[in-house]
């Protein structure tokens, strides 16, 4: 079902989200609003800021949801999907990820035309104070030139197989990285890397989830 009907309802949303990162202590680097789902790209300050802000951000929609639309009961199908990911090998395909879901979907032919995604601010068309740029981000140019530079990137579409990694990672909740960081970084950590064997809950979550998931990043300055 929508969980966006109207315009208020992608603002509100938003606002609740630009509030929260503040409190949870989360940098924003990019998002989509779809029409049933939504997309993050987050980096924590500390280790339970997603998991918080997505909690709060959940029930903050929900009830405002419920009042607008008269409705009851729950919104979202379960607890939100998310991956680490490892930042200097994956962090902007995730941007262009995120930002290319309306043109998946064929809502738009063209990025900047989604209204309710971070695109236009990252590719310079508009500002946006309350994205903050990742290292990643910056680092496409010295010379103050990122958004063109950030605009060039979506000349090309996403390779499958990558675009297939991120959503396999994100649906399985481990690392979306390199071996050599998942066994230096993230295993002594007692992180996932890999899918595991599904049990009998995992499997229902697997199939109670309808929307593409959520993805969270945590900076670990490598």
């Amino acid at each position: 079902m929508a969980c966006f009907r109207h315009e208020a309802d992608y603002l509100v949303y938003l606002s609740h989200l630009r509030e929260l990162a503040g409190k949870h202590g989360c940098a924003v680097h990019a998002y989509c609003l779809m029409t049933n789902h939504v997309h993050l790209l987050m980096t924590p300050a500390a280790a339970d800021g997603c998991t918080g802000l997505m909690r709060d951000l959940g029930q903050r929609y929900v009830q405002y949801f419920n009042r607008r639309h008269e409705r009851t009961g729950t919104l979202w199908e379960g607890r939100f999907r998310s991956c680490l990911v490892e930042s200097a090998r994956y962090v902007l395909a995730c941007y262009r990820y995120i930002e290319l879901n309306p043109v998946r979907a064929a809502m738009v032919s063209d990025p900047v035309e989604h209204l309710w995604s971070s695109h236009a601010a990252n590719s310079g068309a508009r500002a946006d104070p309350f994205l903050s740029p990742h290292a990643e981000f910056l680092a496409l140019s010295a010379k103050g030139e990122q958004c063109s530079r950030y605009r060039a990137l979506f000349e090309e579409d996403i390779d499958a197989p990558l675009l297939q990694a991120i959503r396999d990672a994100t649906n399985g909740g481990y690392a979306l990285a390199s071996e050599a960081f998942k066994t230096g970084v993230v295993e002594p950590l007692g992180w996932k890397t890999a899918r595991g064997k599904p049990g009998p809950h995992a499997r229902q979550n697997s199939q109670n989830s309808g929307s593409e998931p959520d993805l969270r990043q945590t900076e670990f300055g490598l």
